[in-house]
């Protein structure tokens, strides 16, 4: 009995250190959703509560993800036309290797920058998604840096560059590739401009390989931004996926097939990532500055095609920073600094306020608190309840667009040149 308990216990081992070492794998943590169970860390803080704080030696707006006790990071250097993948000690914010990629310096908005999309990693290593006007290139690297495969997916043409990052799930490398048709913006291009539009699709590569297992061509309209999550219901697995030409998009994982879809939603373009709530799947899409429409939709049964919309909100909507739901409580946090918390099955409304400054980093629920940061580095911290009331406000002194990673208790922030480690390991 003893042999047997003590077997039981090593199979057990790895699965949870596998567990906890997933709990920040890609953008905004497990399945996209900005969740964290960590307990312990404030609502406010000063420069002597940080683990570490350490200058970067590349800059950049993509988001730190976690595998055990590595932190994973990019950023670039314009001036070498170089992009680098940094892998940090989470103990002690040193710089355990850093692999550097030469690129062609190309127009971007100027908000964006030229390593903008998260990595994702697991057991295997770290995938990492980078585009110029010319080429689309997925590297793959092991944990310890060396590139195990890359592909290179073809031009990317989109007038503000690309940002949309790659993901994990059930042995496949998953990234939504939705390029500009010019003809929609001719007016942006010189005259002599010879652009030809871009080839959308959506892709999964097998994890080991980079070999297509599926990929499904799409309309070209707009480029799009948003990463993908993953919808498991019944005996299936779905992708979820949201691009301006074809609305909410449904994939079955495995086979590539489009288990359902439900367009016409919007005609602008999509940077908030998907979001989910039982049955209800959440979706948005803005311009100019601004969102302009966010929608629930309920998909009827897989494989049948379709999906109804449920509810949509058209006031106070985000552009950039995606939604949190927790508890039964939506949150959308606008790019102008307005904060709104609906009941997440309904749609009601039961508070909107405006907290102030301008943001891009999506928020994080920790411990029934909502962490924001502004673009200028501002941290505003909420209760995630159906009456407003605001916790605290930190200053990290700088630009910022990044969303924090959560792991073991700790948050780790990334400003456009720092990185900063708050809280206890658990």
């Amino acid at each position: 009995m003893c042999r047997l308990s003590l077997l039981s216990l090593l199979f057990l081992l790895p699965t949870c250190t596998e567990l906890t070492a997933q709990e920040w794998t890609r953008f905004r943590g497990p399945n996209g959703s900005g969740i964290s169970e960590a307990t312990g860390l404030p609502a406010t803080w000063t420069e002597t509560d940080y683990n570490w704080q350490i200058d970067l030696p590349v800059e950049g707006s993509s988001s730190p993800v976690l595998w055990g006790r590595n932190i994973y990071l990019t950023g670039d250097d314009p001036e070498t036309d170089s992009r680098s993948i940094l892998c940090i000690d989470a103990d002690s914010g040193t710089t355990l290797w850093r692999r550097d990629y030469a690129f062609e310096s190309h127009y971007l908005h100027r908000d964006n920058d030229f390593a903008s999309a998260t990595p994702c990693v697991d057991r295997n290593g770290v995938v990492i998604s980078w585009s110029t006007p010319e080429q689309l290139l997925v590297i793959a690297l092991d944990l310890n840096g060396e590139e195990k495969w890359r592909r290179d997916l073809g031009p990317f043409r989109g007038l503000h560059g690309s940002g949309g990052s790659p993901v994990i799930a059930d042995g496949l490398v998953l990234l939504a590739n939705d390029q500009m048709d010019p003809k929609r913006f001719s007016f942006y291009l010189p005259d002599d401009t010879d652009w030809n539009p871009g080839k959308s699709f959506l892709i999964a590569l097998e994890r080991n390989t980079g070999e297509t297992r599926w990929k499904i061509d799409r309309k070209s309209e707009l480029a799009g931004y948003a990463t993908p999550c993953i919808r498991r219901v019944s005996s299936t697995t779905e992708a979820i996926f949201t691009g301006t030409a074809h609305g909410i998009t449904a994939v079955d994982l495995q086979s590539g097939e489009i288990s359902w879809e439900i367009d016409g939603l919007w005609d602008d373009r999509t940077v908030s990532s998907p979001q989910l709530h039982g049955e209800l799947v959440f979706g948005s899409f803005g311009r100019g500055l601004s969102g302009q429409r966010f929608v629930a939709v309920r998909p009827e049964s897989p494989g049948s095609g379709k999906g109804e919309l449920v509810y949509d909100v058209t006031k106070s909507v985000p552009l950039v920073p995606s939604f949190l739901v927790k508890d039964g409580l939506l949150f959308l946090w606008t790019d102008s600094g307005v904060v709104t918390c609906l009941d997440a099955k309904s749609g009601k409304v039961h508070w909107r306020e405006r907290v102030g400054g301008e943001f891009y980093s999506s928020p994080v629920w920790i411990e029934g608190r909502i962490y924001g940061i502004s673009k200028r580095g501002e941290v505003v911290v909420l209760a995630a309840k159906r009456k407003f009331e605001e916790l605290g406000r930190v200053d990290l002194g700088e630009k910022t667009f990044a969303t924090p990673a959560v792991a073991e208790g700790v948050m780790y922030l990334r400003t456009s040149s720092k990185l900063y480690s708050l809280g206890k390991r658990k």
